[in-house]
């Protein structure tokens, strides 16, 4: 989960549902940053974040009993896994990238067990195997992994409300054309990103979230309930190119 504190309690975005605004902030991109196999990059994105892990107790809280959000939590291979066992049923194209994904993630575990290092070994393996399959070299592949992770960059920006005050601009990261760009508010709320990625003049994007007034849980079941029960709620973003 992506957890925002706000006036009312806590903001509650699914990693799944920022995944999905990634890849809508993917698809209004100029040809001429997309990528071969565009649709199943599309989809790539989008489900970059799924098969989170399944709460056991209190995994979807911080010690004090607020809702966790992801970057609070230790890493775990479980997600990693579990993803990478069932992307190969999306193609070969959707596992490179995803496969690629995971390595970025998870490359810092190396050298921590065994475990980790034959996960990160084995996706070094999957990757070669899908780019021989594709026929695609490996700098083809880091390019189309640079949208992913463009978008995915992106979309936490927006996610977790890190736009900065008084119109600054915050980096973004490189696209998959190694420019570096850079977003900003205006006073009026439209977002400028430079140099301009998209392919229309202005486009507007959503993410859905939940707010829990209630601040503290007991247990994973309490949070879980108080999230189903929650009216789920849209936010919204205007992009404006300069």
């Amino acid at each position: 989960m992506i957890v925002n504190a706000i006036p009312e309690g806590w903001e509650v975005i699914y990693q799944q549902a920022h995944g999905v605004l990634a890849a809508e902030l993917a698809y209004y991109l100029k040809p001429n940053l997309q990528c071969p196999h565009w649709v199943a990059t599309l989809i790539a994105i989008a489900n970059h974040d799924n098969r989170q892990k399944t709460w056991q107790g209190k995994d979807g809280l911080t010690p004090a009993g607020a809702p966790a959000d992801f970057a609070l939590q230790p890493p775990t291979l479980e997600q990693a896994e579990a993803l990478m066992h069932a992307v190969p049923f999306q193609g070969q194209w959707v596992t490179l990238l995803t496969s690629m994904h995971m390595s970025f993630l998870y490359e810092k575990l190396r050298s921590t067990g065994q475990a980790a290092d034959i996960f990160l070994n084995n996706q070094q393996a999957l990757q070669q195997a899908c780019r021989r399959h594709l026929h695609i070299s490996s700098r083809e592949a880091k390019k189309a992994y640079a949208i992913l992770q463009w978008c995915d960059r992106l979309s936490l920006i927006l996610c977790r409300q890190e736009l900065p005050a008084d119109e600054r601009a915050l980096e973004i990261t490189a696209g998959p054309d190694n420019q570096t760009y850079f977003i900003r508010q205006s006073g009026d709320g439209a977002l400028h990103v430079q140099p301009w990625p998209f392919s229309s003049r202005q486009l507007e994007v959503q993410v859905e979230y939940r707010v829990l007034n209630q601040l503290q849980f007991k247990d994973d079941d309490q949070l879980a309930a108080a999230l189903r029960a929650a009216v789920v709620k849209y936010r919204k973003w205007r992009f404006a190119q300069v």
